[in-house]
């Protein structure tokens, strides 16, 4: 997907909002020109971050297809701990020991 881009029209439009602020305010030509590249840093960083929420999630894999997850269970009976690696799907179905469903556990690295 492509980014929009700041035309030049706009660009046009904040030199004359810089003009007409120094002629209004009779500021220095340094702090409106100042104030004229924060005015476009703005717009360009807004536009980033819309683009960047309207970007679409890509679609998921194709059913059966393994993906990488890093899990840790643990039994609540018993106390053994097993790390899943990879499944069928993202929060896969917790396994099963001492005929219960294991606890997930939380992992401490982060």
């Amino acid at each position: 997907m492509r980014r929009p881009k700041i035309s030049w029209p706009t660009l046009g439009g904040l030199l004359a909002a810089g003009v007409l602020a120094w002629l209004v305010t009779r500021a220095s030509v340094l702090a409106v020109a100042v104030a004229v590249l924060v005015g476009w840093l703005l717009l360009r960083i807004g536009f980033s971050v819309l683009s960047g929420l309207a970007t679409p999630l890509p679609p998921p894999p194709p059913p059966g297809e393994l993906r990488k997850v890093r899990l840790t269970y643990r039994c609540s009976i018993c106390g053994t701990e097993v790390r899943m690696t990879s499944a069928n799907d993202e929060v896969p179905d917790p396994p099963r020991h001492c005929q219960e469903d294991m606890d997930l556990v939380a992992p401490i690295d982060g």
